[in-house]
């Protein structure tokens, strides 16, 4: 089976062309070069419809997008044209070679108000990061060969608990935003996408870690690797520019009774933190 990975160089994309070895694999990147790799501009529209076409994937894992989410906010031209209209871009090419396509999208859909979000609340992002990845989320599921994949705080070598790791063990203060996540490391997200592409599944599927707060995780680390700085709660971090959903937490149970693997418990996830 070929399957492309659009983003294979992002921390899911490394971890997606781990665990999905056995296949034939395409895999493709924007900036950050890599080996057997091929670069592809997602916003040259009809070259990115033309590469998909002719490759002639079976399956397509969308893992690119523009995620740091203060820059989508000032540079909202380039969010928009790589977490919303490439997508449609790359739903077109699907249905012409009817390809399965597995879209990453994020917590960040939802505004934060209630947590636990199932996959049929309704969406109400309140940042431009989380409104683009919306507009994707549109656009994948008027493909009916899609699957969504929703997920929260991917983390690898880079991402909350690297941050924690790093500076507590330095000694240093760590800030955690006071509110609440579902973390999960790429490597566990890989490992379930891996299994999902094998059932084909379609619509809307939340994958990510348990409900923490970033503060008890920020504990949770420091007591796991004994570390000596210290964690403090707060309401904002310093420079922020986007609003911050407070509990954007993901209801996983439809994904506990499909997926076989233990993919949500947080100190299996942060066994996979590269440090």
């Amino acid at each position: 089976m070929r399957i492309m990975i659009i983003g294979a160089s992002g921390q899911l994309g490394l971890e997606l062309s781990r665990k999905l070895s056995n296949y034939e694999l395409i895999k493709t990147f924007a900036l950050h070069e890599l080996s057997e790799g091929l670069r592809l501009d997602l916003t040259d529209y009809l070259s990115l419809e033309d590469f998909i076409i002719k490759k002639k994937p079976e399956i397509i894992i969308n893992a690119a997008a523009l995620t740091d989410v203060d820059r989508c906010e000032v540079e909202r031209e380039k969010a928009f044209k790589i977490n919303a209209e490439a997508v449609k871009h790359i739903v077109r090419a699907s249905r012409v070679i009817e390809a399965y396509l597995i879209q990453i999208s994020t917590d960040y859909v939802f505004d934060g108000n209630k947590g636990l979000y199932k996959e049929d609340d309704l969406p109400n992002p309140i940042n431009y990061y989380g409104l683009t990845k919306l507009l994707g989320e549109n656009y994948a599921s008027s493909y009916d060969d899609t699957l969504i994949v929703r997920t929260s705080g991917v983390f690898r070598n880079k991402g909350f608990p690297v941050y924690v790791y790093k500076n507590l063990k330095e000694g240093k203060e760590v800030l955690a935003f006071k509110g609440f996540y579902s973390p999960i490391s790429a490597t566990k997200l890989a490992e379930v996408i891996n299994e999902l592409v094998t059932y084909k599944k379609t619509g809307i599927i939340n994958i990510a870690g348990e409900r923490i707060s970033r503060y008890d995780l920020a504990q949770r680390i420091k007591e796991l690797y004994n570390l000596s700085g210290k964690v403090i709660e707060v309401d904002r971090i310093e420079g922020w520019i986007a609003k911050r959903p407070f509990d954007s937490s993901l209801d996983i149970s439809k994904a506990k009774k499909l997926v076989s693997i233990d993919f949500y418990s947080t100190d299996e996830n942060l066994k996979h933190m590269v440090i």
